[in-house]
């Protein structure tokens, strides 16, 4: 059987971008095996299928692992790894009822968005904040060292991106509940 690697850089927030790519690369005949890696991302050939693939972010899915994904299979969805806290799940669209998701409504969907916040958004911000900017700062006021000053000040503007990406996405999920 073929195989083929591509490799694809999604960032946290971008798990609905990931579901589509990997449902476009099913319905062109890559069947996804694995990530790994460096988001190396391993792909079978197959029959060209319209296959519907979503994932979970679920820290606590670990401590109950069993009853987690039976709940998946005893809906369908077809566990196929866990990959930096997320778990990847696949169903063929002609088995589907409707536009199913593995998320029932916007509440669960923003309890995810609260696990992704607390155990990877938090970690960053608390990162930036103690170590980046400081050392922007001494690299700029202390050593002049302004090439490392340029590559910590990439660094600031790359966390603040996905940090406001992050908030945005948050805040739309929240006026989409008030309503």
């Amino acid at each position: 059987m073929k195989t083929k690697k591509e490799f694809r850089f999604f960032s946290i927030m971008e798990y609905e971008q990931e579901q589509d790519y990997l449902r476009t690369m099913h319905k062109s005949g890559w069947k996804f095996v694995k990530v790994s890696g460096l988001c190396c991302y391993l792909f079978e050939e197959c029959e060209p299928e319209d296959v519907i693939y979503q994932l979970d972010y679920n820290q606590d899915g670990r401590a109950h692992r069993e009853e987690y994904l039976r709940m998946f299979a005893d809906c369908g969805w077809e566990y196929l790894q866990d990959y930096v806290g997320y778990s990847y799940f696949r169903k063929p669209a002609s088995e589907m009822n409707g536009t199913e998701e593995i998320f029932c409504d916007d509440a669960s969907r923003l309890d995810m968005m609260k696990r992704i916040f607390r155990s990877r958004v938090l970690p960053l911000v608390i990162i930036c904040t103690l170590v980046f900017i400081p050392q922007f700062l001494l690299q700029i006021f202390s050593f002049h060292n302004y090439g490392l000053a340029a590559g910590f000040g990439c660094l600031i503007a790359l966390y603040l991106s996905h940090f406001a990406l992050f908030t945005a996405k948050y805040c739309r999920y929240l006026r989409k509940m008030q309503k």
